[in-house]
């Protein structure tokens, strides 16, 4: 499954093999045409009620403002006919900024990870002027990168990096482009991650994922038009959606992995990529490694201490002459005579190969 990279669209920029006609197809249960026109009526309406409401409600505090976010986000999902599950396991947020990192199926992975994660999003200059969303992501203080102008990239990984130290949560799609989800994904940009070093702040993962024949519904790849990726949503019954956030990776140990620069922030890109799609196993480990950092053996108190060897003696004690036992009875050992040990001549000793003396100690003493 492969496309061919469109005409006028830059080398270096990310383009999925993901086509409309390969991907973006339902082939589940369908609502009747009527339901569907009304599921599409009640997103089209819950999204306008958020591009009316977003100049006074940004306005408010951080704090209201941020869960007017997420309950308007949450409902995004919900009007048109989307279940949605998140899994969050407990940890304690620190009090600075994060990169959230997660991977591109569809616009409605935007107000997913609005929904559990809300922050500042980063996107292409041109969705400034989409109707409807342009004015959305404006509000909502989006940071805009002009994908088309490689010269650009440092004074935009610049400006990420200022929003992080600041204490902003940014919100990134690293993968830039869209991927139906039927694969393995594509690979992770690095260029933003080099953002999330330089203002020494964790990378928190996400995962995203479709219920079973949602992925061929949602996904918005290629040329797929808004319209009709928006119809296919709610044509197609019983679509879900799970949100998972994951462990955070720290930056900091890729700050000079092996040097500062460029090889920190590919390593970084790649462990991140690792836990969203749990496709690398060995970026994972190397990612556990670096988060517990060097391994040290642990102290030993004087009680757990090994005792000191003696020093051999001279002369040895008299030994004891095992007594062999009948089965069910023990004998004790008999002490040798002093006379009789030191009258027997010495035995050079020998290997033996036989199954007596290749058996385990076990099975000689049972």
């Amino acid at each position: 499954m492969s496309a061919p990279r469109p005409a006028g669209v830059s080398a270096w920029l990310p383009v999925a093999p993901c086509t409309p006609a390969s991907c973006a197809r339902h082939t589940g249960a369908a609502r009747p045409p009527l339901r569907a026109a009304l599921r599409l009526l009640a997103g089209c309406a819950w999204t306008l009620l958020g591009a009316v409401c977003a100049a006074p409600v940004r306005l408010l505090p951080r704090g209201p403002r941020m869960r007017l976010l997420r309950y308007w986000a949450r409902g995004i999902p919900r009007a048109f006919g989307v279940r949605v599950t998140v899994r969050v396991p407990p940890y304690a947020r620190g009090t600075g900024g994060e990169l959230v990192v997660a991977n591109h199926i569809s616009w409605l992975d935007i107000p997913l990870v609005a929904a559990v994660l809300p922050g500042r999003m980063l996107a292409k200059t041109e969705v400034r002027d989409w109707p409807l969303l342009g004015p959305l992501a404006r509000f909502g203080s989006t940071l805009f990168i002009d994908r088309d102008r490689l010269r650009a990239l440092p004074g935009a990984v610049d400006t990420v990096a200022a929003a992080l130290r600041s204490g902003s949560r940014v919100v990134v799609f690293p993968e830039g482009s869209t991927w139906c989800g039927r694969g393995r994904g594509g690979a992770f940009r690095p260029a933003v991650f080099q953002a999330a070093i330089d203002a020494e702040v964790p990378v928190r993962p996400v995962r995203i994922s479709y219920g079973t024949g949602g992925a061929g519904a949602v996904a918005f790849v290629g040329d797929d038009p808004l319209a009709a990726s928006l119809w296919r949503v709610v044509r197609a019954a019983g679509l879900t959606a799970e949100v998972r956030v994951l462990a955070p990776v720290p930056a900091r140990a890729y700050a000079s992995v092996p040097a500062p620069g460029e090889p920190g922030r590919r390593e970084l890109a790649r462990a991140a990529r690792a836990a969203v799609l749990g496709s690398d196993r060995t970026a994972t480990a190397r990612t556990a490694a670096k988060a517990r950092g060097p391994a040290k053996a642990p102290a030993r108190t004087p009680a757990e201490a090994p005792p000191p060897t003696p020093a051999p003696a001279e002369a040895p004690a008299p030994a004891a002459l095992p007594v062999p036992a009948s089965a069910g009875a023990t004998a004790p050992p008999v002490p040798a005579p002093a006379a009789a040990t030191a009258a027997r001549p010495s035995i050079p000793q020998t290997a033996v190969a036989s199954d007596r003396a290749n058996r385990p100690s076990v099975s000689v003493h049972h």
